[in-house]
This record gives C-alpha cells, sequence and structure tokens, in this order.
C-alpha cells in the first residue's frame, strides 16, 4: 500500500509518500514528474516515518542541516539509484555539476559511460527532493539548470543553505 500526507512548507506544499515503512515520495505540489496520488491512502497521521519526515523539513526549513533522515527506499533503474546515492553526499550548502556526477559513475566500472545529460534525467527524476539534494546540482558554468520543483526553489534553497553554512558565513 501507498500513504500520502502534506506538509505545508515556506516554499509551498509538499506531499510524502511512503509504503508504511520508509519514505517513498517527497515533492513539491505541482512539481515537474510529480507521481499520480490516486489511489494512495491518506494518512495515517501517525505513521512513523512521516512524523520523522515533518522533523526532518522543519528543522531544513529553520535553516539547520537536520543531524539524521528517515529510512528511504526511492524507486528507480540501477543508474538512477546510483545517481541518486551520489546526490546524498553533497555537503549543505555546496553544490557539484551534473558533470561531476558522471565522472564519479564513469569510475565505477557498471556505469562507464555515464553523461552528464544521462545524470540530468536522472537528477529531474528524484522522487525525493529536498532530502536527496538535486536541487544542489548545477551547470559546469554555475547556471541554476532545471529544477523539477522550479527554478525560484532551487535558488531560495541554495541560498538558505548557504546563509547558515560556515564555509560561506566566514
Amino acid at each position: 500500500m501507498k500513504y500520502s500526507r502534506q506538509y505545508d512548507s515556506p516554499l509551498g506544499r509538499i506531499t510524502m509518500s511512503s509504503n508504511g515503512r520508509a519514505l517513498t515520495g517527497l515533492w513539491f505540489e505541482g512539481q515537474k514528474y510529480a507521481p499520480r496520488t490516486e489511489g494512495f491512502l491518506r494518512g495515517p497521521e501517525n505513521l512513523p516515518v512521516f512524523e520523522e519526515t515533518g522533523r526532518w523539513l522543519d528543522l531544513y526549513f529553520s535553516g539547520k542541516m537536520p543531524d539524521f533522515a528517515p529510512d528511504l527506499e526511492p524507486e528507480g533503474t540501477p543508474f538512477r539509484q546510483a545517481v541518486w546515492k551520489i546526490l546524498l553526499t553533497i555537503p549543505y550548502g555546496e553544490t557539484v555539476t551534473y558533470g561531476q556526477i558522471a565522472n564519479l559513475l564513469s569510475q565505477d566500472g557498471e556505469f562507464r559511460r555515464a553523461s552528464a545529460r544521462a545524470v540530468g534525467g536522472a537528477v529531474g527524476h528524484n522522487p525525493i527532493s529536498l532530502i536527496i539534494p538535486c536541487h544542489r546540482v548545477i551547470g559546469t558554468d554555475g547556471s541554476l539548470t532545471g529544477y523539477a520543483g522550479g527554478l525560484r526553489r532551487k535558488k531560495y534553497l541554495l541560498a538558505m543553505e548557504r546563509s547558515q553554512n560556515p564555509i560561506y558565513s566566514e
């Protein structure tokens, strides 16, 4: 079964989805590639993964990087899973390029021919926004290229993180 719950953030409503154990989705209302939620059950309100995700979001939007994360079970191809795993390593308030991720994947024997374009597709289809920080991926020239949640949100998130990151506030 799939469950969903809403969260009101400073950037608009966010939908969380779960299989009952782990978080399977987190996306902004109107986000590109957001799944259809017909057939998802509402709640239950006290589902532990939703409670933990809500605490994570509360901390994050208060300008603090949470020191925990709910259990995550994003669904995707092995290539997308590999990209999302790399996204989880991007430090709070910092960015990497699509090309850098492609280079990391190319070092792994399984994805020798990873391209920045293929990485972009995987990043764009990240089902768990914010916690798997796809907003921290930028173009090679430093441009804020695509974000399924919208460029306005991407700018906000990066500015918020940088203002709280000691590397940038010294």
